[in-house]
């Protein structure tokens, strides 16, 4: 780049954190230093914000720097007891045909007894929901619904509950039109709409390395290929890596989870969201943002979505209230952008419409004003049981085992040594014990991620817990010759 105000041997990003781990090195930056913003940094060096961005993920893997959210990025002390996280993904390069549903399948059946420790579940748990009170409003809604109402929200949904979820994205700071929002049966049959109105069979879609296995059973069930990206345990996708792809494979589109990710549970700063919207917007390449997990932050504010970035309606968000508020009720919702139309009628053709009078008590429930104070709530005790978890993880599993620490979600990724028991092998002799996990392979797809676990934080902690994790621990430390491969 013209005016790059770095030495010429390496790449850019190279180049830069090597300049900042002398200057590290020389206490020219001390420890607890601030280091410049991303936006400072471009501006000083005449550099892009992915260069930036690889240059700090860079240190961070040296253990030199570590962030911290909305404030930016600091020096470590010379010597830190953090233990490591797990590194860039490096995926299969080109764009795969998806086959993991009976994978997936399996997995979710055999965690589905109640008695099972539910570490490989997907949901917290059911007690952290204000589920009488909701039903409470369930009842006053019905009330007052008429006999119209069903066919006064086709295909949309209930225009009380979008204008409460228009409220939210205006208190985030996004301005959403009414009228763009289309309430969905959950946020998956939202992202397959979105899926549906911007691909067609034989596409390839760029998504995460790991990815939510949902998003792989859509792309599946479409005939769409799947172009995995490299990412970031605490940042998300490397937009460089990105830019790449987009450039040299073209794909249709991206699917990416912003915030609190599942598995990983990494989430991309604010900043990393704006330089992410602006190379799609180069490409004119549409992005489905699956952003379920936005509302569980641990601290601080409720994180900024891609969307609020777009000007030019290529942001196709999605969300739920069934990661937060009400599980069983399946109310999600698409704001589509130039998408909206398309949605519509997608969603008209789909199933017309979704449970009304489920939309019209989450309605009522958010007009209540009690939706801040369980999120406050459920928020708390979310940041207490992911400490309590990666604390056990730590102290139980093999040494060399590395894993992630969100704020916000409820899932942690745990790479634990390539001469551990391998994910598939210890989800079978988890079940055994009455534990279920899920292992690295179902959100790869191309079977990655072999010595890694993604475990559920979502479920109060206890001595059940602790055992758990303990057994966990133990049977990863089984090493068959037959599965120690290098990494």
């Amino acid at each position: 780049m013209p005016g790059d105000h770095l030495p010429s041997k390496g790449s850019r990003y190279e180049q830069l954190a090597d300049e900042i781990a002398r200057q590290i090195e020389d206490n020219v930056l001390r420890p607890g230093d601030r280091l410049p913003s991303v936006r400072q940094a471009c501006e000083a060096r005449q550099i892009s914000p992915a260069t930036v961005f690889q240059a700090y993920y860079l240190l961070e893997s040296r253990g030199l720097i570590r962030s911290e959210p909305r404030s930016g990025y600091f020096v470590n002390p010379r010597a830190t007891t953090r233990s490591l996280e797990p590194a860039l993904s490096v995926p299969p390069k080109g764009a795969h045909r998806v086959d993991i549903t009976t994978l997936v399948m399996d997995g979710l059946t055999l965690a589905a007894d109640r008695e099972i420790i539910p570490l490989g579940t997907a949901y917290p748990d059911p007690s952290l929901f204000p589920l009488d009170t909701i039903n409470r409003s369930l009842g006053v809604s019905a009330r007052q619904n008429d006999a119209w109402s069903a066919v006064n929200h086709l295909p949309t949904g209930n225009e009380r509950l979008r204008r409460e979820i228009g409220k939210r994205y205006l208190s985030h700071g996004t301005d959403i039109g009414v009228n763009e929002i289309v309430l969905t049966n959950g946020a998956m049959e939202g992202l397959n709409l979105c899926l549906e109105a911007v691909t067609k069979r034989g596409d390839s879609v760029v998504v995460e390395s790991p990815c939510f296995y949902g998003a792989l059973l859509a792309l599946e069930r479409r005939g769409v290929k799947a172009i995995e990206a490299p990412t970031h345990p605490r940042d998300g996708i490397d937009l460089s890596a990105l830019a790449n792809i987009l450039e040299t494979q073209r794909p249709q589109a991206v699917w990416l989870m912003t915030n609190f990710q599942n598995p990983l549970g990494c989430s991309m700063p604010r900043e990393k969201k704006r330089a992410l919207v602006d190379l799609l917007t180069r490409y004119e390449t549409p992005l489905i943002e699956d952003d379920v997990y936005g509302e569980l932050h641990h601290d601080g504010e409720t994180p900024s979505s891609a969307k609020t970035f777009d000007r030019h309606g290529l942001v196709l968000h999605c969300s739920s209230f069934s990661k937060t508020l009400a599980p069983g009720y399946r109310v999600g919702w698409v704001a589509a952008g130039r998408f909206a139309d398309d949605i519509r009628r997608l969603k008209f053709m789909a199933s017309m419409a979704g449970s009304i009078p489920a939309q019209a008590a989450l309605a009522e429930y958010l007009q209540s004003g009690s939706y801040e104070r369980h999120l406050r709530h459920m928020r708390a005790a979310l940041k207490a049981q992911k400490e309590a978890l990666v604390d056990s993880v730590t102290r139980h599993f093999p040494h060399g085992t590395r894993l992630t620490r969100p704020t916000g979600g409820y899932f942690i990724w745990v790479d634990m040594p390539w001469d551990s028991t391998d994910a598939l092998t210890l989800r079978d002799a988890a079940i055994v014990e009455k534990i279920s996990v899920s292992p690295g392979p179902m959100f790869s797809s191309q079977g990655e991620f072999r010595n890694c676990l993604r475990l559920n934080f979502g479920h109060p902690w206890g001595t059940n817990m602790e055992q758990a994790i303990a057994t966990l621990g133990e049977i990863a430390g089984r090493a068959p010759a037959a599965m120690i491969a290098s990494p």
